[in-house]
């Protein structure tokens, strides 16, 4: 290794950890988050009023919320104090707040009172810090990967804002990662690097909306990368998996290799394959694909493909979606997860899709007349003298709540649209629907 190199890393190892020498300074150079900090927005404009308030920032991590706790303090000119709810007691904590009375007596200086995993803290801790946030002597930032209202106390949880954080996008790693490469007192624009598009692409993956593990990953692979003799680092696919230790995946989230991935996804589910099925989940999810839209694709095959054979499909497909929007990831995975082999086990009928494909049609295609007089709204003034709803005879009032009259429009008198099939809780509405058949055969 000659001086020149020895140097350059140096350089690299100043002042501690990329992603830390890197942090934001300022609302202008944060990333995502734009629903909080956007020009408009709530965080954006407590800051350019000086009005900071309580507030539990609730996300993953690696999505911002101790560095604009940060931002906040500098703002708003206050005393920013960062504690750890796992290493900070009762004692301490009320010391904290004493001093914090102090500085707002003696120096009318507001304090900045930042929490890290706030979950942590116990009914005793939490008590604590419930006069100081409602009389204003803190303005308490906790940070949380745990649902707040599941783990933080009522009372404390009245007197904040819950404010959700999200992993970032593509476009806002690429601006972090971007900025690295070109601060020169902060990041890494002294060296030379250059980043191919596909170690990006496989850091984007791997990241899954980390903006600390993306750094961590660039700082790690010129660490272990020697510059050519022109000087520059080059991080090609193979430097970029070493970073991280994890292999490049085979998966394109914009192109072909993204639909047929989805393709065997749901191809798999509908031919009850739950092996399949959780193979190509965990590639999508090992790949950072957007778990919101497996979840999509998740509910849309558990109507199109089990429908009524099982309607309980849809059930578990809804829950999982909503679900993984409530505890985000990676626990988000086993709610897909259990969706996926609940659908692939399931019975299977296309029955509702075809029903519905057909009576598409026919509105396209047929001549499909008038609402039929007796199914008409007869609640308005006038619908009587109309003749609407004249001749409606109500189910309820018969046996089985059941009474044969039409309900289609005159051209269409005779349509099926659905058939059950005979497979899982069809069977049961085959066999109801045939009975009621039978009895209008007999009425007649």
């Amino acid at each position: 290794m000659d001086l020149f190199d020895c140097a350059q890393r140096k350089a690299l190892e100043r002042e501690g950890p990329l992603a830390f020498r890197l942090r934001p300074q300022s609302l202008e150079e944060f990333a995502g988050q734009e629903h909080l900090v956007a020009p408009g927005r709530l965080l954006y404009n407590a800051l350019q009023t000086d009005k900071p308030f309580s507030a539990i920032f609730y996300g993953p991590p690696g999505t911002g919320k101790t560095t604009l706790a940060g931002i906040i303090a500098r703002a708003t000119q206050g005393f920013f104090i960062q504690i750890d709810a796992t290493s900070t007691g009762v004692g301490e904590l009320r010391k904290v707040l004493q001093e914090a009375r102090d500085r707002l007596k003696y120096h009318n200086q507001r304090t900045i009172l930042f929490i890290d995993e706030i979950h942590r803290f116990n009914k005793a801790q939490q008590d604590v810090l419930l006069p100081a946030v409602e009389q204003g002597v803190v303005i308490l930032i906790g940070a949380t990967t745990e649902n707040p209202y599941f783990t933080v106390n009522s009372p404390l949880l009245s007197r904040v804002r819950v404010l959700p954080f999200y992993p970032l996008k593509d476009e806002d790693l690429q601006k972090i990662l971007r900025r690295a490469l070109s601060d020169g007192e902060r990041g890494l624009g002294k060296l030379k690097i250059e980043v191919a598009p596909e170690a990006e692409e496989h850091w984007l993956r791997v990241a899954g909306g980390d903006a600390r593990v993306l750094l961590n990953a660039l700082e790690t692979a010129v660490h272990l990368s020697k510059p050519g003799a022109d000087g520059v680092y080059r991080i090609g696919v193979e430097e970029a998996a070493a970073a991280v230790q994890q292999p490049p995946v085979r998966y394109d989230r914009e192109g072909d290799m993204h639909y047929d991935v989805t393709s065997a996804f749901i191809k798999s589910m509908r031919g009850s394959d739950p092996d399949a099925a959780l193979h190509w989940l965990a590639r999508m999810l090992k790949a950072g694909e957007d778990p919101r839209f497996i979840a999509r694709r998740i509910v849309i095959c558990a109507a199109e493909d089990v429908g009524l054979a099982d309607p309980l499909a849809l059930v578990v497909a809804e829950a999982a979606a909503r679900g993984l929007e409530q505890v985000g990831m990676p626990e988000g995975r086993l709610l897909l997860a259990e969706a996926v082999l609940y659908i692939a086990c399931a019975p299977k009928s296309n029955s509702v899709y075809r029903a519905l494909e057909e009576a598409m049609q026919d509105i396209e295609d047929r001549d499909t007349g008038d609402v039929p007089p007796h199914l008409r709204d007869s609640h308005y003034s006038g619908a009587k003298k109309l003749g609407h709803g004249k001749g409606y005879l109500y189910p309820h009032n018969y046996p089985r709540h059941y009474v044969d009259q039409q309900y289609l429009p005159d051209p269409l008198q005779g349509r099926v649209y659905y058939r059950p099939s005979e497979n899982g809780r069809e069977k049961q509405i085959r066999a109801w629907l045939s009975s009621l058949k039978a009895s209008r055969n007999e009425e007649s």
